[in-house]
């Protein structure tokens, strides 16, 4: 008999086990000694080189008499069997990796979740795409005729090293991944990307809750964390210039900073392989206050109809971008370099902002245990470059740098914007180690506990770009002035109704879808106050999408944009701040006009936030400024 020792968390037991018995005896031997079940054996302490249940490979072939093996019980396998001939002994050591492959047991037909998940668009035009990297026949090593193969000319995998490598891809696009995981034998039977869990588990019954009980049952499991090797976005495309330069110019008249929505489409990016684009068609500004140094984001009431308006212009919000700039020399137009490899690409307040944004926006996948896994949700930082010129930056958080933040767990440092710290455990909420590898000074790699914890372990580089040849969803504007932009309250940005006549002033009748195609002019139309438009907007919305003149002139022949004009005439007949409206005779459309909003002669309209008051009130009922 051979003597075996068995080091599990509830300590080293030995068991004796002829050396001619089968690795799969071995796994039966020690369920039996150890009464666990759903577990791996390993050669190693740090579970690198895993015991196959083979039926085939003998002990005393592979151990040695007093060896010691190591048990780790697999997350989320309580339903393993030892029967299992062969399993994926690189999943079992990345178990609280961002993606883990589960193992079932074999009488479960599959892995994934019943529940049926609705994919993005373009997920499900690169679930149906061939992927692999098209090559054309070698005249000097293809020695075949032009309707052969050789391995010079065959196609490769999405996920090929040596592709990648010389087209300096960094990461795998997410589908790209999604196939080498399921290109073995099974076909990714068993592949699941498994949530990450950073909390107790609740319902546990063998003890009294923490703090003052915990057990190996409920207790989330340590994280080292692992740089992501694949992103789910895999290039930002700003339509055209013009969309970031608007953007900027609130920091160019202000000195201030600016954060705001990026909304957009998602497509195929032809230069990864089965690659994703998320093209970006305009900016949202949400209401916040900004300085030079902060900017403070403030709930936004009317961010379901900023969606709306988008979602029937087919868009829909997929990121987020802010600036941090400083003017070094303001007549050559230069900036200072603030962020770079020597101080930090993004602080840590800002991952955890992207990690929660991320959070609200996940993105659906069929291979998830819950229907959704990671986010296309984008970070775009507009910052200085080492030429010392305003340039963009890409980034996403990775799925495990969501799941901290998700659960409470990561939080900024006061004096190093390039650190985070993992919260400690409290009487209120246990928080699990969570560790990261570096190389020492001798070139060898260690693991480090997270307090503080490098950003850059938690980012994923994503590309931001313009078109060479500019597109155009919304309006080109040449030398027009643009509507002004919302929340924006300075001197000749302020969205009112002047703003609004002055803007429609400029148009001729012929060139009304070219006007009324402004993202920031439509989300106010439809937001307005004054003059109910959202349930008219509809066939307006549709003719700016399908940019269709004929709906477009219809539109305006409706009697609400009939009434919409008669007002803005009687605001650009007003004097001194005061804008009187005619009770029977402004509109065309006659007293139903009048008597839709209610007018009569003894009213003015505030010129700041278009709000009709009283006559007898000397300043506005609503933002409260002087008459």
């Amino acid at each position: 008999m051979q003597l075996v020792r068995v080091q599990s968390p509830e300590g080293i037991k030995r068991i004796e086990i002829s050396p001619k018995s089968n690795l799969k005896q071995l796994y039966e031997t020690v369920q039996n000694a150890l009464k666990v079940d759903g577990f791996g054996l390993f050669k190693e302490r740090s579970f690198a080189t895993e015991l196959q249940a083979s039926g085939s490979q003998l002990v005393g072939a592979t151990l040695k008499h007093g060896d010691m093996i190591y048990l780790k019980q697999m997350a989320g396998s309580s339903s393993r069997r030892t029967s299992i001939a062969a399993f994926d002994s690189f999943a079992a050591f990345n178990n609280l990796s961002a993606a883990t492959v589960s193992e079932k047991s074999s009488n479960n037909s599959s892995a994934r979740p019943s529940i049926d998940v609705v994919e993005d668009n373009v997920d499900q035009q690169l679930v149906k795409a061939d992927g692999t990297i098209k090559r054309v026949r070698d005249s000097k090593l293809c020695h075949h005729n032009a309707n052969g193969r050789c391995v010079h000319c065959s196609p490769l995998e999405p996920y090929d090293e040596n592709y990648l490598k010389e087209h300096n891809i960094k990461h795998l696009s997410f589908h790209s991944y999604i196939r080498k995981q399921t290109s073995g034998m099974d076909q990714g039977k068993y592949f699941v990307f498994d949530d990450i869990n950073c909390r107790i588990k609740p319902g546990c019954r063998e003890h009294p809750p923490w703090p003052k009980g915990i057990c190996s049952k409920c207790q989330p499991s340590a994280i080292t964390l692992n740089r992501q090797t694949y992103r789910h976005v895999d290039n930002v495309m700003f339509e055209n210039t013009k969309i970031v330069e608007r953007f900027l110019n609130y920091w160019r008249t202000t000195g201030h900073q600016r954060m705001g929505y990026l909304y957009g489409t998602y497509e195929q990016h032809t230069d990864v392989p089965l690659g994703i684009r998320a093209k970006v068609a305009a900016i949202y500004e949400p209401p916040q206050e900004s300085t030079r140094d902060s900017i403070s984001v403030y709930s936004d009431e009317g961010a379901d109809d900023v969606d709306a308006v988008a979602s029937a212009l087919g868009l829909k919000k997929i990121g987020w971008i802010f600036t941090d700039l400083i003017t070094e020399d303001a007549t050559s137009g230069t900036v200072k370099q603030l962020r770079g490899i020597e101080t930090h690409f993004l602080t840590a307040q800002e991952c955890i902002t992207a990690g929660e944004l991320q959070n609200r926006h996940p993105n659906p996948c069929k291979y998830a245990t819950n229907g959704v896994f990671g986010s296309k949700f984008v970070t775009i930082c507009v910052t200085g470059d080492q030429t010392k010129q305003v340039h963009m930056e890409g980034y996403a958080v990775s799925a495990q740098c969501m799941a901290l933040v998700r659960d409470n767990c990561l939080i900024p440092t006061k004096d190093a914007p390039e650190l985070g710290y993992v919260r400690e455990s409290t009487d209120k909420q246990y928080v699990p180690d969570v560790f990261y590898k570096e190389k020492d000074q001798y070139g060898n790699e260690v693991q480090r506990l997270a307090r503080p914890l490098p950003v850059e372990y938690l980012l994923v580089d994503v590309p931001a770009s313009t078109p060479l040849q500019p597109q155009y969803t919304f309006t080109e504007y040449d030398k027009r002035q643009p509507f002004p932009v919302e929340n924006r309250y300075i001197d000749g940005h302020l969205q009112d109704f002047n703003a609004l006549s002055n803007y429609l002033s400029a148009w001729r009748e012929e060139e009304f879808l070219e006007s009324i195609s402004d993202f920031h002019l439509l989300v106010y139309l439809y937001k307005m106050d004054m003059l109910p438009l959202r349930q008219h907007m509809a066939p307006l919305l549709e003719a700016v999408r399908n940019k269709n003149p004929n709906k477009a002139a219809d539109f305006k022949g409706e009697e609400v944009w009939k009434l919409l004009e008669s007002l803005i005439q009687a605001s650009s007949s007003g004097s001194g701040g005061t804008t009187s409206y005619p009770s029977g005779t402004a509109a065309t459309g006659g007293g139903a006009g009048a008597d839709a909003m209610d007018l009569d002669a003894n009213t003015w309209t505030c010129n700041h936030c278009t709000f009709i008051n009283r006559g007898e009130l000397t300043s506005c009922e609503i933002c409260s400024l002087p008459r």
